[in-house]
């Protein structure tokens, strides 16, 4: 529903006005459209209609919109919201849990819609930063190698007349041709698997929705290229500091005169700082998501297909029974099918619907709400849920007709229902009151379901069934278990079809299974640390190559210096070790600045940590020995390259 006022502030466009429509067997005339995915990301189809706030009414699913003018700080609006909710207080009586006037504040739109993702996209961004200096240290560390290996050719250069300058350009443009072919070979793979990194970013429905832009890929390639110039500097720059005509002297003596080597060095530590900055985070939300996964819901997930049905406001709550009836009649008889279920809303998706509760016996009792969910009968079986004390809904709990006149509706109520309300009696036969405006007898008591979030506590919750209690509103989903645990996925289509057949006033809004309602509980966790784990990863074979290519580089300056070793009697065992520690020497000192970095940049990631704290011991060890076994397996292969050639041939060479 959309009031005039709020079309307008939205953007509202009258680009087709005049053509008709029959919507609910109502003639209705379009006046204008809206911009193409205001307010929900996906592009479903979208109908706004007029509707005048009804002073009277119960509704309080309403949200107060309202524009800013320009130069105003939004936050001067709070007194105005304060004398708002003070007005609605004194005309209303909340109860504590639903108590509108509370916390009450602005919020800015754009926050609104990102929500909870903006620690997400700023920690991804940081991640996907850290990797593009982890890259750029990399080059650098190995153009400078480069550099000094070919230090007796640009010596050579230079004794035959060419200048600091002229070899400093060579070095540069030869720099700027490897790194712009690789920035426009990254751009080709970056607009090709656009759409599978944006659906990776923890962003959620916005992801789908997300198309290509060509202003931020020309942002993004001039950035790349901006990282290949400084990067191309690096060796121009170690020239002014080089000692070209000393490069021939030392050229036969350089494994035992020269040293040097420390911003090779350094830039290896820094690569493996910033590695490890991006690993430990990607274990701490391995860590996190596990725990997540760990979490009893209460339902079973295997097996099990969902999907949601979107039928008419205007049927009648008889039709839409009778209707819900044959489509899961028609369901069960599905080939594969084991049981059917119906529900308003099903678990992990949020809480929803509340009603207020009375004990009868109690008039003094708190005034408190609870969820309530209408379920059909098979509705507990299907999802698995346990049944702790008395029973659920058969078929001596018959439907209501109109002529009945003050109905008992059975109910089934949670464990935390009980606990609650009947601590240390037996709740079975008990008449509670609240919602439908009849008594209400619990005849049963199942286990702990997690309604509105996977990390929620337990809520008391009512089941009502469907039937006895009206169904509520034109959306209700079906859930369908599968006669083998992983043919749920295969029984998606069967059941679209079913409807169609059975209903065709109906509509599928969308299939799913309760696996993947369980992946979207634990929430952008899951998202960020998949592609964190896949940063994780390229930072670890970057790292990798760069300590390679400076351990080589290292040892292949010392070889005449090892093959003397080697020749006098030195053991290959020895050589490598020697080798090998310095790798580890370096990796060492990386992992623990990368870990001192992790503690202070750890907060990005405290939104997403479930039962983890920011500096686990277990996730930061995993990192650190990922590293050292990396780093020390890279070091490894030059150092036993070095140690096992033949000291004549390196002697002779030299």
């Amino acid at each position: 529903m959309l009031s005039y006022g709020l079309w307008q502030e939205l953007g509202g466009e009258a680009s087709i006005v005049g053509t008709r429509l029959t919507l609910d067997d109502v003639p209705r005339t379009v006046v204008g459209v809206m911009p193409r995915g205001f307010w929900y990301p996906n592009p479903s189809v979208r109908i706004w209609l007029p509707r005048a706030l009804d002073p009277h009414g119960q509704n309080g699913s309403y949200l107060l919109l309202g524009r800013v003018a320009p130069g105003v700080d939004i936050h001067h609006l709070e007194p105005y919201v304060k004398r708002l909710t003070a007005v609605i207080g004194q005309r209303f009586q909340y109860a504590v849990k639903a108590d509108k006037t509370r916390d009450a504040k602005i919020v800015p739109m754009r926050d609104e819609l990102l929500g909870s993702i903006r620690p997400a996209i700023v920690a991804t961004f940081v991640a996907m930063g850290l990797i593009l200096l982890i890259a750029c240290t990399n080059v650098a560390a190995l153009m400078l190698g480069q550099v000094e290996g070919r230090a007796s050719e640009l010596a050579v250069r230079a004794a035959l007349g060419a200048t600091r300058g002229r070899i400093a350009q060579q070095l540069t443009i030869e720099a700027l041709l490897i790194g712009v072919g690789a920035a426009v070979i990254g751009g080709v793979f970056a607009a090709i698997g656009f759409g599978v990194l944006a659906r990776a970013m923890p962003i959620g429905a916005w992801g789908e929705s997300a198309s290509f832009d060509w202003t931020m890929f020309v942002a993004a390639l001039a950035l790349a290229l901006g990282a290949v110039l400084l990067i191309a500097l690096v060796p121009a720059l170690s020239l002014r500091r080089g000692d070209l005509r000393g490069a021939l002297i030392g050229a036969r003596t350089s494994g035992i005169q020269m040293r040097g080597g420390r911003l090779e060095r350094g830039l290896v530590v820094a690569e493996v700082a910033q590695a490890m900055l991006i690993a430990s985070g990607a274990a701490l939300l391995v860590r996190s998501v596990t725990k997540l996964y760990a979490l009893e819901p209460g339902i079973e997930t295997k097996g099990i297909a969902v999907f949601d049905v979107l039928g008419s406001p205007n049927i009648r709550n008889t039709a839409r029974g009778r209707t819900i009836d044959e489509l899961m009649a028609a369901l069960a008889a599905l080939p594969g099918v084991r049981s059917v279920g119906a529900a308003m809303k099903i678990p992990l998706r949020g809480g929803g619907d509340s009603f207020d509760v009375t004990i009868d016996g109690r008039p003094d009792a708190e005034h408190t709400f609870t969820y309530f969910r209408i379920v059909s009968r098979d509705y507990f079986a299907t999802l698995g849920i346990k049944l702790h004390a008395g029973r659920t809904f058969d078929n001596s709990d018959r439907l209501f007709t109109a002529a009945d006149t003050n109905p008992t509706l059975s109910i089934v109520v949670n464990d935390a229902f009980v606990k609650k309300y009947f601590p240390g009696e037996n709740p079975i036969g008990r008449i509670t009151g609240g919602g439908f405006n009849a008594p209400q007898r619990i005849i049963g008591v199942v286990g702990n379901v997690a309604e509105a979030k996977l990390t929620d506590g337990a809520e008391p919750v009512r089941y009502y069934l469907g039937g006895q209690a009206p169904w509520w509103g034109n959306h209700v989903t079906f859930v369908v278990r599968a006669q083998r645990p992983g043919d749920a996925t295969a029984l998606l289509e069967s059941t679209r079809r079913g409807v169609q057949r059975v209903a065709p006033g109906y509509a599928v809004e969308g299939t799913t299974t309760m696996e993947r309602v369980f992946d979207s509980a634990v929430g952008p966790a899951r998202q960020i640390m998949a592609l964190l784990t896949l940063l994780s990863a390229l930072a670890l074979v970057l790292g990798a190559v760069g300590i390679y290519g400076v351990i080589a580089h290292f040892a292949a300056r010392r070889r005449r210096d090892w093959a003397i070793r080697v020749a006098l009697g030195l053991r290959t065992p020895v050589v490598v070790m020697h080798i090998v520690g310095q790798g580890a020497a370096l990796v060492g000192v990386g992992v623990a600045i990368g870990a001192a970095g992790t503690v202070l940049l750890a907060r990005l990631l405290v939104s997403f940590l479930f039962g983890v704290s920011t500096v686990d011991p277990i996730a930061f060890l995993a990192a650190s020995l990922a590293l050292l076994l990396i780093g020390v397996a890279a070091a490894f292969i030059p150092a036993w390259h070095t140690a096992t050639v033949d000291p004549a041939i390196v002697l002779r060479d030299s």
